[in-house]
């Protein structure tokens, strides 16, 4: 019987006081398997600016999924103009897209003509309650990513996610387009809060 075996880190609790032994986690991960990009959440800006500090010398490829113009704010984008100037000046790649596990739905199951939930709703909710938020927020920025073609579906990718801000999950995923869901491949777990 053949089998792997890896490293698996489990953090106390959530947040971004995890942020930074995520990105060394990832960049690690990364290395050992041979994996050229990670992908990162980030709402504005500071995970980005982070990650990017940390792995600019790693000769990985780093793609930024940000939140959609108008998430909190209509018409505003909250990820800070100036980091991702600078950001892409060092060829960093920044995909802003429809959040891919909610989008449209939300606007159904949040309207008072409407109502109820999703199943694409449905779905997220399990991935945040049964593993971790920063799965669910790695698994959409991945799928994201993939639709708007900064990562290939042939290829591994690590990716990080939070819980409210920050990166506390780490993982390995092979990528899909939102339309291929099920495609999608989360093939490891590398780090992730163990209290939720």
């Amino acid at each position: 019987m053949a089998f792997v075996q890896k490293s698996i880190y489990y953090f106390d609790s959530p947040g971004k006081s995890n942020t930074t032994d995520a990105i060394h986690f990832a960049i690690d991960r990364a290395q050992e398997l041979g994996i050229k990009k990670i992908v990162v959440a980030s709402s504005s800006g500071d995970t980005a600016k982070k990650c990017f500090d940390v792995l600019k010398e790693t000769g990985l490829h780093l793609i930024v999924v940000t939140h959609v113009v108008g998430f909190s704010k209509p018409g505003e984008w909250e990820f800070d103009q100036k980091t991702a100037d600078s950001l892409q000046m060092n060829g960093v790649t920044i995909v802003t897209g429809t959040h891919a596990l909610s989008g449209l739905e939300r606007a159904l199951s949040r309207s008072q003509k409407v109502g109820g939930g999703s199943r694409t709703e449905a779905i997220a909710e399990a991935l945040r309650r049964v593993v971790a938020v920063g799965l669910k927020v790695a698994v959409e920025c991945v799928l994201i990513a993939a639709d708007n073609g900064a990562v290939g579906v042939d290829e591994e990718v690590v990716a990080l996610g939070g819980t409210m801000s920050g990166a506390d999950t780490v993982c390995v995923i092979r990528p899909a387009h939102t339309a291929n869901f099920f495609d999608l491949q989360v093939r490891e777990i590398v780090a992730m809060p163990r209290v939720r």
